[in-house]
């Protein structure tokens, strides 16, 4: 390729000097396509090693997300600075270390520590290195679930141009720095305010002045919250858009919220609210006069705090589940916002609205969808691994709206249930481990909100399945004290049972027929005679087919874009577990 490069160059010389005019003009041209044809193929070549697997000569990775890469580093240092010179420290170093074995890795977020690049974006980031061509963001990246969205401005869209911006300035690449902050600035204005914020932080690391400018006039102009801004914005960011709101808008702000006093109050809520010290807060409440509601602890909360410290809020009980801040967002909004499952649960279980809707008419639903990338909704969730939890949010959210308000939740009903409390508990603890086996992510999200794990399993379950995990007996334990540790992990276990109910209706039918009919039995697959052993494993393959039809009538119910895929959800190893189950009985 090089040679044929070096005889266009040389015939277009020779030609120039010793034919005429037109003729001349017709070898330069020539010359050019030659090298218009050089450059493509170059460019074809190089990308194929990055797209096929056959082509792979790698000699460096990154790892993103647990995910390895394969580079080659010559390209990259031939085509940034920064990999050159990192590359070259790298050399030196290695001329100090032999017998090092395997490829050098590197991690991302060390490479761009200021904020995110993921795999996508990398991918397309480095397509460019490679073959100096900028590919379209794949739509499964870059787009939204939400079907009303034009996605021209929604989150996923400005979240990888975001990242593309990153991987540009971190790696300095000055052409692309130009590109993407010109498509930055035109997301400004019409994406939400929550997601300008990504777009200011890229700014302000990247020490793009104009981009900052804007991104800050727009903050200053919204309705954001000072303790927003606090906690997401570098203080020199909102030093400047505070001045900016106090010398155009000084009479838009509630003067009580203004008064130091005041504002001193709420803010030692706040921070005994990330200090999780629940207990603290009370007493502040009691010393200040300030209610919950005043400072907005249950929306703080749900932005930023653990989901527990979250669930202890509202047991208090003083605060007004579906209270609208200044912005019209209720706490659910706030959670839709953080797509935090195990909160969202919480707060719907204390009777938040899941149909309220902000200022603007979004509901929590439309928020998290318009918050959801394509690839994580659609996604197929493997055999064992947990659910991705956006999908979960949007899953929990749509239930709640098809849930009939009147209907109530079930209480547990089983002959089982008549008996003493260790006949409870065990029933309780099967049922809850068999909804594990089914449905593992949901299971545990359930479990969580009621705070099953926090209470002792029953030592007549966990002693039976292995040694190792005998539960040492306490002999010291007076009988009152055993009964409450029973009575709470009973509670416990009713509660997660009871949440499974309300999300799960058609699966937990499955479970309770399962559990009252042919747990005994299943149990035991290789006793009986030869035909009573056929007709168990008949009636194994039966249960399976009935929790996949199950499944898939709560998804039906979900509108048929449930998260929780049967694959999830159904386990291959499901016999081996009953076996296992069968010598815990023994």
């Amino acid at each position: 390729m090089a040679n044929l490069t070096e005889q266009s160059s040389s015939l277009t010389f020779t030609s120039s000097s010793y034919v005429s005019n037109g003729s001349s003009a017709a070898t330069v041209e020539v010359g050019n396509s030659l090298e218009v044809v050089s450059l493509s193929r170059l460019s074809c070549n190089l990308e194929r090693l990055l797209i096929e697997s056959d082509f792979d000569c790698s000699d460096a990775e990154i790892i993103i997300d647990g995910t390895a890469i394969g580079i080659h580093r010559c390209i990259l240092a031939a085509r940034s600075k920064f990999f050159h010179e990192l590359f070259s420290r790298d050399t030196a170093a290695a001329g100090e270390k032999k017998g090092e074995v395997g490829k050098p890795r590197y991690e991302m977020s060390d490479l761009v520590p200021s904020g995110r690049v993921g795999k996508e974006a990398f991918m397309v980031f480095l397509s460019y290195l490679y073959t100096g061509k900028l590919k379209a963001a794949p739509p499964e990246a870059s787009t939204c679930v939400d079907a009303m969205c034009a996605h021209d401005a929604c989150w996923p869209a400005v979240n990888f141009v975001v990242e593309l911006m990153y991987a540009s300035s971190a790696f300095q690449i000055s052409e692309l720095v130009s590109l993407f902050q010109r498509r930055l600035l035109n997301f400004v204005d019409k994406a939400l305010v929550e997601d300008v914020i990504s777009i200011l932080l890229v700014a302000f690391c990247s020490k793009l002045s104009q981009l900052q400018s804007h991104c800050v006039q727009r903050v200053a102009r919204s309705d954001l919250d000072n303790v927003t801004l606090e906690k997401e914005i570098p203080m020199e960011i909102v030093d400047e858009i505070k001045l900016i709101r106090n010398s155009t808008q000084p009479n838009d702000y509630d003067a009580s919220k203004l008064d130091p006093i005041y504002e001193k109050r709420i803010r030692r809520i706040h921070r005994a609210l990330d200090s999780d010290d629940v207990e603290l807060v009370k007493l502040l409440l009691n010393e200040s006069g300030i209610t919950l509601d005043d400072a907005y602890a249950l929306h703080y909360a749900a932005a930023y705090c653990d989901s527990k410290v979250v669930a202890e809020i509202l047991d208090m009980g003083l605060a007004n589940v579906n209270l609208k801040n200044d912005r019209g967002y209720t706490p659910l909004h706030i959670a839709a916002m953080r797509r935090e499952p195990a909160v969202i649960v919480s707060l719907l279980t204390k009777g938040a609205s899941a149909l309220e809707t902000t200022a603007d008419g979004q509901s929590a639903v439309s928020i998290c969808r318009r918050l959801t990338r394509a690839k994580d909704y659609y996604a197929k969730t493997e055999q064992g691994q947990e659910s991705n939890k956006d999908r979960l949010c949007i899953d929990i959210l749509e239930r709640e709206i098809r849930r009939n308000p009147l209907a109530g939740d079930k209480a547990v009903a089983s002959p089982l249930l008549a008996g003493d409390l260790h006949m409870k508990l065990l029933y309780l603890e099967n049922r809850v481990a068999f909804a594990r086996l089914f449905f593992p992510s949901e299971a545990k999200l359930a479990m969580e909100i009621a705070q099953a794990e926090a209470t002792t399993e029953f030592a007549g379950l966990s002693a039976s399945r292995s040694a190792s995990n005998l539960r040492e007996v306490d002999l010291n334990e007076t009988p009152s004290t055993q009964n409450k540790r029973l009575h709470s992990r009973v509670e416990a276990l009713m509660k997660t049972v009871e949440l499974g109910r309300r999300y799960f209706p058609h699966c937990s039918e499955v479970l309770d027929k399962f559990m009252e009919d042919d747990l005994p039995d299943l149990f035991y697959l290789q006793k009986g005679t030869p035909d009573e052993q056929r007709i168990k494993r008949m009636r194994f393959c039966e249960l399976k087919d009935d929790v996949r039809k199950a499944f898939s009538k709560d998804k039906a119910e979900s509108g048929g874009r449930s998260g929780f895929s049967s694959s999830s959800s159904s386990s291959s190893s499901f016999k081996g577990d009953l076996k296992k189950q069968k010598a815990a009985r023994k």
